[in-house]
């Protein structure tokens, strides 16, 4: 039961990081063109984000069933592939550099799941077809590698078209007339960016949280426990059915990134905003917006994309629409280093994680 308790605080505390590292995805465009201060814009972000994560469970359902054998995953492994992510999350915090919390959870579960069964790849699940659409495929290629992919080149696709076609619409506008109107109008998409940020980022953890509830009813660990703790029990699921989220965990993840996104984070946000390219309301508009439609999409269809890749992606698109030489190619360089290290290093220090715990005894899985 302890070990149960100390799954979910660690969730928790991954939530909390989580909102305040990818809180400068959803408000760095809306600060750096100074729409709104830094303080008003963390408040709004603490708003949306709160409301987003009430909304939906797709995303917590893959994560609790669609990637890994839950068979596997214990609350120790639980604990192993938290810190693993915890751990990438916070040095790439400290260095400023936008990179997943979205894959450097899934790294970490992959990773400890990995280390738990000895090395078996069967214990990842890679790919579950659906029968009628692509997208409704199961495992890791369908859920995480395809989108890693696809999801960066709709929001610079998406980001370019929308720029070019503003600048198209209004290249008769006087310059005050614009910053004037898209001030305001950026106010509107930086909330919704808000809202996204938080349909999509906080259901991981909800899923981590179902995961541990459902090991626990599993290994016997709510047995016996007293009547007002038996919303705890939650079986596990028949294969290819999707574990329910209850509301508690929906209330509590949802409270808990507003929580962490109301503390900020302000060098990610000085990498997104000022590094990149020099941002107009305009500019800040298009981005918001080509963000929110890419990860709408994706929490649609239960895929955990990265809010921050989808941002970059569009902050790149926005800046080549104006002049390619728009772009910061130094900046851009780091940040693709962080995707492409996150999977693995955080996979890899789950893996270093249980079998720390293995020498120490603390884990006794095979």
């Amino acid at each position: 039961m302890t070990i149960i308790l100390t799954v979910i605080f660690i969730a928790l505390i991954f939530e909390y990081i989580n909102g305040f590292h990818d809180t400068a995805n959803s408000i760095a465009m809306v600060v750096s063109t100074k729409v709104l201060t830094p303080r008003e814009a963390v408040m709004l972000a603490a708003v949306t984000n709160l409301l987003g994560a009430m909304t939906g469970t797709a995303v917590a359902k893959t994560i609790a069933s669609g990637l890994v054998q839950g068979n596997i995953v214990t609350s120790d492994i639980l604990i192993c592939a938290l810190l693993g992510a915890i751990i990438w999350n916070l040095i790439t915090w400290w260095f400023g550099l936008p990179s997943s919390s979205s894959h450097a959870l899934i790294g970490g579960l992959c990773g400890g799941a990995l280390a738990a069964a000895s090395g078996d790849w069967n214990v990842i699940i890679w790919s579950e077809p659906s029968a009628v659409h692509w997208w409704e495929g199961k495992g890791l290629l369908w859920k995480v590698i395809v989108p890693m992919i696809f999801s960066p080149l709709c929001g610079l696709v998406v980001g370019f078209v929308l720029m070019s076609l503003l600048y198209i619409s209004l290249q008769n506008a006087r310059p005050t007339v614009v910053n004037r109107v898209f001030g305001k109008i950026q106010m509107l998409s930086a909330a919704a960016m808000g809202f996204m940020h938080g349909t999509n980022d906080a259901q991981k953890t909800m899923g981590i949280i179902a995961l541990a509830l459902v090991a626990g009813t599993t290994t016997g660990a709510f047995d016996h426990l007293p009547s007002w703790l038996h919303f705890l029990h939650t079986p596990p699921v028949p294969k290819g059915k999707s574990v329910d989220i209850a509301l508690w965990i929906k209330v509590m993840c949802a409270l808990t990134m507003a929580a962490g996104t109301a503390a900020g984070g302000w060098r990610i946000i000085r990498t997104l905003g000022t590094k990149v390219v020099k941002l107009q309301p305009i500019n800040g508009f298009a981005i918001d917006t080509t963000s929110s439609l890419v990860i709408f999409a994706a929490t649609h269809f239960g895929i955990p994309v990265s809010t921050t890749h989808n941002v970059s992606a569009a902050v790149m698109g926005v800046a080549a629409a104006k002049r390619f030489n728009a772009i910061k190619w130094t900046t851009v360089e780091q940040m693709v280093w962080a995707w492409i290290l996150t999977i693995p290093v955080s996979g890899g220090m789950a893996w270093c994680f249980v079998e720390l715990g293995r020498a120490l005894g603390l884990i006794t899985s095979k």
